[in-house]
Parts: structure tokens; sequence; C-alpha cells
């Protein structure tokens, strides 16, 4: 009788067959069995995981998205890549089941917990890009992304939350809003608000709440760095 693969159902579910069997359980391994044994826990495949997911989820967008400038690809980007959708994806193929866990933190619910889901799914993919390449790596990743990838809603811009990502994105500081007039009566005030980010330009907006002239001066920020062609229209 030919005995059956230890973790044969979350390979199934995965879409790759491990020619190492050794690295799998590293992938699933957290860090709580460490002094439990000399087996070694999944934080270094995480760290490589992380970026093979980066560059696959980075491409699957361009591909997927073509018509869509930076700062939406990055909103994009972030939806699928932060902690929680990778989590729901590991719960999506039985994860939690497979993990290998201190008996203390398993009773304590490590099996549903977000970090814990999240950082052995990019171990795995960690673990498949070692044992298969990144090709095959990449293709797990659009294969368990691909319902979260097609549920994203076209997002309306948001002006200041894509100046700050764009800002992020080149390593510079967070945007700073400074308030520099304010007239008209109280009924119907008018706000000029002025946005500054070291080592740019600052740029001004004008509207009938502090709000509305920050995001003002986002865009015009946006418009001048040839982010947006226009208010609230992606280049």
């Amino acid at each position: 009788m030919k005995r059956k693969r230890k973790h044969s159902d979350l390979e199934k579910a995965l879409g790759h067959r491990f020619k190492d069997t050794d690295i799998v359980t590293r992938a699933l391994t957290h860090s709580s069995t460490r002094g439990a044994g000399s087996r070694s826990d999944n934080e270094r495949l995480e760290f490589l995981g992380d970026r093979v997911l980066g560059l696959a989820m980075a491409r699957a967008l361009i591909e997927a998205y073509p018509e869509d400038a930076e700062g939406e690809l990055a909103r994009r980007f972030n939806q699928l890549v932060k902690r929680e959708a990778c989590a729901a994806v590991a719960r999506d193929i039985g994860l939690g089941d497979h993990l290998i866990l201190s008996d203390s933190e398993a009773h304590s619910g490590g099996r549903a917990k977000d970090t814990i889901l999240a950082d052995a799914m990019e171990a795995l993919l960690g673990a498949i890009f070692i044992d298969g390449g990144y090709d095959k790596a990449s293709a797990v990743v659009v294969q368990l992304w691909a319902p979260s990838l097609a549920a994203l809603p076209k997002s309306s811009v948001d002006p200041k939350s894509a100046l700050q990502e764009w800002a992020q994105g080149r390593g510079l500081p967070l945007p700073r809003y400074v308030e520099t007039q304010r007239s008209g009566p109280d009924h119907a005030p008018r706000f000029i608000s002025e946005v500054r980010i070291t080592g740019c330009k600052p740029a001004q907006g004008t509207g009938a709440s502090k709000r509305a002239a920050e995001q003002a001066a986002a865009t015009a920020m946006l418009v001048r760095e040839g982010v947006l062609t226009e208010a609230g229209n992606d280049n």
C-alpha cells in the first residue's frame, strides 16, 4: 500500500508537489517551537516569500490593470499583500491544520491567528521558490490570489492617500498639511492649505473645508508630479 505524503492535501491546494519535503516542513514550523527540538522555524523562508509575493503580485497587477497609474496600482497592491489578505488565502487552503506549533501556541488558538497564518503563507511561497523556481512560485500566487484580484473594486482616487503612497514609494517623508489662509463668513468659509514634502516644492489647494483644501493641495502636487493628469484622473 502506497504511503500518503504527509502534506499531500496542502500540496494539492498549492498546486505544487515538493521535491524537498524537509523545506515544506520548515515553512510550516512556527518560531514558538524553538527549544522544543532541533527543527528550524519558518522565519527566514517568510522573509524570502514576502519578496516573492511582492514581485509576483506587482506583475499580476500590471498585466490585469494596464491602464492604471502607479497610485492606483499601489492601492490595489497594498490590499492584496497585507497580513489579512495573506491570512485569508491561508485559510482558503486549510493551512492552519498543517502548522507546526508549540503546545502553548496551539492551545491559545495559534492556528487561527492572522499573523501566524500570513507568515506561514509567505514562508510556503519562499519554499516553493527554492524548490521549484520563481516561475512556479509566481504561478502559485496568481492561482491562489485570483479570486481576491478579480474582486478588487475600481476605487475612487483619494488624493491624500495617493500622495502618501507616492511619497513612501520614493523614500520621502510623509506629507504635511498647513492651513495658510481662511477667509469668508462662518457659514461659507474658504480655506487654503499647503502640502509640504521635504525635497519637493510645496503645492496649494482651496476648499470649503479644511479637508477639502488639503485634498485639493494633494491633487495639485500629484498633477504636477505626473501621477494624475488632472483632478481625480489617473495618469
